[in-house]
C-alpha cells in the first residue's frame, strides 16, 4: 500500500508566484476558492506548486497560465517567504518574481481553486493577503523606491 505524501503539509513545499503589475501601477490579485490548497478567501498573486524537475521561472510561467489563462515575462527577483500557515499546519518556502502580462486576457480557469481576480492599486490593497503576496509587494516597493 502507497501513501502519497502532501507537499506543505508532509515535507515542506516549494511555491512560487508572480506579483504582476501593468502600466497603470496595478497588481492582479486572486481570491483563493474553496478548493484551494490554503488560505481559502485570501487574496494571493497567482502561483502555485513547483512540479520535481521544474525551474521555478518555469512553474511560475505555467501556474499563470494554467490559472489565468494568460502568456507573463519575468523580470525582476523579488522575494523568497517562509511561508508557515500554522492553522493549517503547512509550510512552503515560496519564491516570487516581478511579472507583466505579455498576451492574453486575465480570467479564471479554476473556479474552484480561484473566486475572484481583480486589479489593485499597490497603495490600495485588501488587508487579507497572503504572506508571500505581502513581501512580494514590499519588495517591489523597495525595488522601485515607489512609495506606493
Amino acid at each position: 500500500m502507497s501513501t502519497q505524501l502532501k507537499k506543505g503539509i508532509d515535507f515542506i513545499g516549494v511555491g512560487c508566484g508572480a506579483l504582476i503589475v501593468n502600466d497603470n501601477n496595478e497588481t492582479l490579485l486572486m481570491k483563493r476558492g474553496g478548493d484551494s490548497r490554503n488560505e481559502t478567501g485570501i487574496w494571493s498573486q497567482p502561483g502555485g506548486g513547483v512540479d520535481f524537475g521544474e525551474k521555478i521561472e518555469d512553474a511560475i510561467k505555467r501556474e499563470v497560465k494554467e490559472e489565468l489563462g494568460v502568456t507573463i515575462e519575468l523580470h525582476d527577483f523579488l522575494t523568497v517567504t517562509d511561508h508557515i500557515i500554522p492553522g493549517e499546519n503547512q509550510h512552503w518556502v515560496s519564491v516570487s518574481y516581478l511579472g507583466k502580462i505579455v498576451s492574453g486576457k486575465p480570467v479564471i480557469l479554476e473556479q474552484e481553486k480561484c473566486s475572484e481576480i481583480k486589479w489593485f492599486a499597490l497603495n490600495n490593497l485588501p488587508e487579507n493577503l497572503t504572506q508571500p503576496t505581502k513581501e512580494s509587494v514590499e519588495a517591489y516597493k523597495k525595488l522601485n523606491n515607489a512609495g506606493v
